[in-house]
């Protein structure tokens, strides 16, 4: 045996290196992908039990009264009326006209507050084709 070293292996290009490179494609250009940002929500409508409670709060404060007296002149419990003006509770019609007269209010005069409170809010005014210069009152009407 002879000792000879193996033949030489090796890739012959088929097109010279200049030419390689002169057809290769460019090497591509990262493009900014623009991130789409998010629109604002629209402002959520505030809950009704949060305004109803807002207004028995401040009327209560306004009145210097403390939660325990106006709950025990109410005959509610005072947790449940804490409840009612934070807004955690959906309070009967019964529970806030015994709230509203504990702190010398009529359940109209409560309600209509609480509309105020809730145009003042959303900006928004009655709609459009809804006349309430003829109705005897100035308030809200709710239907069960």
């Amino acid at each position: 045996m002879r000792n000879q070293a193996p033949p030489a292996t090796g890739v012959v290009p088929l097109r010279p290196a200049a030419a390689r490179r002169a057809a290769a494609p460019p090497a591509p250009v990262p493009v900014p992908v623009p991130v789409p940002v998010p629109a604002a929500p629209p402002p959520r409508e505030p809950l009704w039990r949060d305004l109803v409670g807002d207004v028995l709060r401040r009327e209560r404060l306004a009145q210097e009264r403390t939660l325990k007296d106006v709950a025990d002149t109410a005959r509610i419990s005072m947790p449940y009326l804490s409840e009612v003006e934070r807004g955690r509770k959906e309070a009967s019609s019964e529970v806030l006209a015994a709230a509203a007269r504990a702190l010398g209010l009529s359940l109209g005069d409560l309600l209509s507050r609480a509309q105020g409170e809730l145009v003042r809010l959303t900006g928004r005014a009655a709609p459009a084709g809804r006349s309430t210069a003829r109705a005897p009152y100035d308030g809200l009407c709710l239907a069960a």
